[in-house]
C-alpha cells in the first residue's frame, strides 16, 4: 500500500513536472518575442526560474521512487549480486535519512507551530522569532517568496514518502553479466 501511495505521488510529481516544463519553454519563447519586439516583460525571467526550480524539485523527488537519479556506478558495477543489493539498501536508507532531516530543517525554518501561537500575525510571528520567511516578496513578481520555497517541503515530504516505500520495497537483484 506505502508503494502505491508512492507510485500515484511520483505520477502526481512528474505530471506537475512536465506542466513546468512547458510553462518554462513558454515563458522563454514569450521572453524572446517580446524582447525582439523591442518591449520586453520584465517578470517573465523570474517567472521561469521559479517554474524551473519547482519542476526541477518534483521531477528529483519522483526520481527517488523511481531510482532514477544520477548515480556513480563504479563500485556496484565490480561488486557482485549480493554486495550491490546492499549497496542499494545504503543508498535507500542514505535517501530516508536525508529527507527526513529535510522535513525537520523545513520544520525548523517555516515555523509553523509559532506562526499559528502567533495567530497567523506576520508581523507578530517576525516580532517573536526574527524569521522573515513569510514577508519577503520576490523582485518582479511580487508575490512572497514563502510560495516559491514551499516546494522545499513539499519535495522532502515526496522524497521521504519514495524512500519509506524503497525500503520496504527493495530494487529487484540485477544478475552479473558477462
Amino acid at each position: 500500500m506505502l508503494y502505491q501511495a508512492s507510485k500515484i505521488w511520483a505520477r502526481v510529481e512528474i505530471f506537475c513536472a512536465a506542466t513546468l516544463a512547458a510553462a518554462v519553454s513558454g515563458l522563454i519563447l514569450l521572453n524572446v518575442i517580446t524582447r525582439a519586439m523591442g518591449n520586453s516583460i520584465y517578470w517573465v525571467d523570474e517567472a521561469a526560474i521559479y517554474a524551473m526550480v519547482w519542476m526541477c524539485f518534483l521531477a528529483a523527488s519522483a526520481a527517488v521512487h523511481h531510482r532514477s537519479a544520477v548515480a556513480v556506478t563504479l563500485l556496484p558495477e565490480l561488486a557482485g549480486p549480493r554486495i550491490r543489493g546492499w549497496l542499494g539498501r545504503f543508498t535507500d536508507l542514505t535517501v530516508f535519512v536525508f529527507a527526513a532531516l529535510l522535513i525537520w530543517i523545513c520544520w525548523r525554518w517555516f515555523m509553523p507551530l509559532e506562526l499559528v501561537r502567533q495567530g497567523f500575525d506576520i508581523k507578530a510571528f517576525q516580532g517573536a522569532t526574527f524569521n522573515f520567511v513569510y514577508a519577503e516578496p520576490t523582485n518582479t513578481l511580487g508575490i512572497k517568496k514563502v510560495w516559491i520555497w514551499l516546494v522545499v517541503p513539499l519535495f522532502a515530504f515526496g522524497a521521504l514518502l519514495h524512500a519509506t516505500a524503497n525500503l520496504f520495497h527493495p530494487a529487484p537483484a540485477k544478475e552479473d553479466t558477462p
